[in-house]
């Protein structure tokens, strides 16, 4: 029994009482129930959890462009529903109400209220909370899953709901992305090893907005090449994030980060952009990290947005596993990135994802350092 543990019947919620014997018996991770008649009446749905994981049949045949292969993934966690939660979490598809009419609407950048300011910035110290336990689960011989465990249990402890959970469909509440992958790797049974680098996105959901970022930590004894590399992605968004304040426009974010990379022969992935965040986990406005962009927009006091460069050693063309989430290098090199959510102040900006004591970038090989 675990006091910190609810039900895992839908609808339910209640705080945990039991385990379910045959998860047990599996060592598979712990299922939690209320009582027998929570745990009778979900165990013909339940009961498929006991079956072993397998890699889905969707990648046979598949050509691989690195050595990362994906591993079975577990079922979905449950989260109490006394958390609030965002309109797609509890969609049979994942799609997000609010986030499809802002797009058809047209919608401008949001300048937020103070008070509208105080949810995001509370979203964000939480996020950065979940993040940090994240970090520390990070080990050789750790699985993403249990990374995914962590992130979870982190985020209804603080009353949030784990942002990336059914959005559009994805199955974990956090993503992670080893070496050549490029974002939204789906957390699953693969152990990590001597000289990965994993980066950790994490959003949570707080009292009706969301926080959103991610660091890349270097799992063992990890290359110069791949220091490099992960050095580099947090130079690229240092470099962004110095051009936040009032005036600045979106595009030229794209040139900042482009120098930083090309100057140490690494590339900038175009698929995927910054974006503005707040009581929508994407909304206006998109910001794309390479030169030459389109962007629309100038910056305004009371914007909010995310700034998450993907910095590639090889080609900066990504390419899409079966899965339809995971995003790798077309050549198998490695790939890192650093993620931060940004106010824009009347003369400056505030980075409301910050470690504790770093309202300024600061690099340090030490803090991503794991055993």
């Amino acid at each position: 029994t675990s006091a910190d543990s609810f039900c895992e019947t839908p609808g339910c919620g209640r705080p945990a009482s039991m385990i379910c014997p045959t998860c047990i018996k599996l060592n598979l991770p712990k299922a939690h129930f209320c009582s027998q008649e929570c745990f009778k009446k979900y165990w013909p749905t339940h009961k498929m959890c006991h079956k072993v994981p397998t890699v889905s049949p969707a990648f046979s045949g598949y050509t691989f462009s690195g050595v990362l292969r994906p591993a079975p993934v577990t079922p979905k966690k449950i989260v109490p529903p006394h958390i609030p939660r965002p309109d797609y979490a509890d969609h049979s598809l994942g799609h997000s109400k609010g986030e499809e009419s802002s797009k058809t609407s047209n919608a401008s950048i949001p300048i937020y209220s103070a008070k509208q300011i105080e949810g995001i910035r509370k979203a964000c110290k939480v996020g950065r909370e979940v993040l940090n336990e994240a970090g520390k689960a990070i080990k050789v011989g750790a699985t993403a899953d249990e990374i995914d465990r962590v992130v979870h249990e982190a985020c209804i402890e603080r009353g949030a709901y784990p942002s990336p959970l059914n959005y559009y469909g994805f199955p974990k509440s956090v993503c992670t992305s080893v070496n050549e992958v490029i974002c939204h790797g789906i957390p699953d049974l693969r152990e990590l090893v001597e000289g990965d680098i994993c980066n950790i996105d994490v959003t949570t959901y707080v009292d009706g907005f969301h926080g959103d970022l991610n660091e890349t930590f270097f799992v063992g004894n990890v290359d110069k090449e791949s220091k490099k590399l992960v050095k580099t992605a947090f130079a690229c968004l240092q470099a962004a994030v110095q051009l936040v304040k009032p005036g600045t426009m979106y595009r030229d974010i794209g040139a900042a980060v482009g120098k930083v990379a090309r100057d140490n022969n690494c590339q900038v992935v175009r698929t995927y952009c910054g974006h503005g965040i707040g009581e929508l986990f994407h909304t206006t406005p998109n910001i794309p990290h390479y030169p030459k962009n389109k962007a629309k927009g100038i910056m305004k006091a009371g914007n909010v947005f995310t700034i998450e460069p993907m910095i590639n050693m090889g080609h900066w063309q990504d390419r899409t596993w079966p899965d339809n989430w995971t995003a790798v290098t077309v050549d198998g090199k490695r790939s890192a990135q650093f993620e931060h959510t940004i106010l824009v102040t009347e003369d400056g900006y505030e980075l409301l994802t910050a470690r504790e004591n770093e309202p300024v970038m600061k690099w340090s090989e030490e803090l991503l350092q794991r055993g």
